[in-house]
């Protein structure tokens, strides 16, 4: 059957993981012959916040050759497009809609927008959350979370972690997990209401296709062109306090002691400084966003002063570490992967990475924190490492095992095979 499908999220003008999986979803459900529509916002926050989230970076467009449609439409400040973004919906006339949740502070226009479309539309909604339980906690996450997860039909989750973060945030709902087929024409939908019952669709998060490696990768030559020794450790990403790149750098320091033979790859931009902050709208901006977050954000959250490569100097290892401190376009993303042998997420907390995925499209190790969805994805010493949350002793013996017992690419595939988007999209057209 020939299905409509909307997915509403950031479009692929954005940066981030969020950005990556709409677009790698929309080309998974393509692929499978579904007519895919993206709604995008076109203003994702509050215009308080002090950053750039359009990606500048990338030049290649990622849907030629398909028969995607994208819109930007939704801006979180004009209430006005939330009723645009519903009529759109309702003109397209879908068999399921799939929202991109991943963070409460959209609960507001997200919320209202799913529950429209959920009255309007005889169609199926569904939350993709990527998290629930936010990283850094505000005084209004709960109550957000509580409007805007409420309304959905269903649920799809990506590790036990996330739903049990649900079951926390409504304990008293009664929810039915599946991991096959699912109930998903109307009446079947509204019986579960009246039941007071949501389905929870128990998948994964798909290994990123949309970064291809290189055939013809020099990895010697990019060595050299870099300035990297004969081990490479990367961490790759946006840097947030929650990444824990301050115990990376320490952990990798304390390697440095005892080996001369290895690199640290940082490649990521600084979260909250991409704006220029000589601009007077920027300088306004940050103050007024700064007061916002001393009255809604913890201290302990506040990662406004995060300058983890601070360290980098004072610890003494210039010669050993290699930093790309800027956003990286899709077609620079291959190179950092293949030029390295292991992917390093210490995390302090952890929902299911994109950087995780993308490492597994390169069929490159991990070595992670003990924390969130990484033990079920990594299964220490066989397809990974795993190290103690907080504990830079426990990280250090990480970087120093991998190098002594190097993890063999088929045992990274071999997890990657189990997590494809063909099977991931067809479980959202539930064919």
């Amino acid at each position: 059957m020939h299905k409509r499908v909307v997915i509403f999220g950031p479009g692929p003008q954005f940066k981030g993981g969020i950005a990556n999986y709409t677009t790698s979803l929309a080309k998974a459900l393509d692929r499978l012959g579904a007519e895919v529509n993206i709604i995008s916002w076109t203003q994702q926050y509050p215009s308080i916040i002090p950053r750039d989230f359009i990606d500048r970076a990338s030049k290649k467009d990622l849907f030629e050759g398909t028969d995607i449609k994208v819109k930007y439409i939704t801006n979180y400040n004009n209430p006005f497009s939330w009723h645009q973004t519903v009529d759109a919906i309702a003109t397209i006339n879908p068999d399921v809609v799939v929202f991109q949740w991943a963070i409460s502070i959209q609960g507001l226009p997200m919320g209202w927008i799913a529950n429209k479309v959920k009255n309007e539309c005889n169609c199926e909604v569904i939350f993709d959350l990527h998290v629930v339980a936010q990283k850094e906690v505000s005084l209004i996450d709960k109550r957000m979370l509580q409007y805007a997860l409420s309304k959905p039909h269903s649920f799809i989750v990506h590790s036990l972690k996330t739903f049990e973060e649900l079951k926390k945030i409504f304990p008293k709902q009664n929810y039915i997990v599946v991991s096959g087929e699912r109930k998903s024409s109307a009446d079947e939908l509204k019986s579960l209401i009246t039941n007071n019952q949501q389905q929870v669709i128990q998948l994964y998060h798909p290994v990123y296709d949309m970064f291809v490696p290189d055939p013809n990768f020099d990895k010697e030559k990019v060595k050299q062109e870099l300035g990297l020794r004969e081990h490479v450790f990367l961490f790759f990403g946006f840097i947030r306090k929650y990444k824990g790149l301050h115990n990376v750098i320490p952990a990798f320091a304390k390697l440095t002691n005892e080996r001369d033979d290895v690199s640290l790859l940082i490649v990521g931009e600084s979260f909250w400084n991409t704006l220029d902050s000589n601009k007077l709208s920027t300088r306004i901006k940050k103050v007024v966003f700064g007061a916002a977050k001393k009255i809604l954000v913890r201290s302990s959250d506040d990662e406004s002063n995060y300058r983890p490569l601070e360290l980098i100097e004072k610890l003494g290892i210039k010669d050993q570490v290699v930093v790309v401190n800027r956003y990286v376009g899709n077609e620079e993303v291959p190179k950092y992967f293949q030029v390295a042998d292991c992917n390093v997420l210490f995390y302090l907390v952890a929902t299911p990475s994109g950087v995780e995925s993308i490492a597994y499209n390169f069929k490159l190790p991990t070595l992670a924190t003990r924390v969130g969805h990484f033990p079920e994805t990594i299964k220490h010493g066989y397809n990974g490492y795993l190290a103690e949350p907080d504990n830079i002793d426990s990280m250090y013996n990480v970087m120093k095992e991998f190098l002594n017992n190097p993890i063999p690419t088929e045992r990274v595939a071999e997890q990657a095979a189990h997590m494809s988007w063909e099977n991931y999209a067809k479980a959202i057209l539930n064919i």
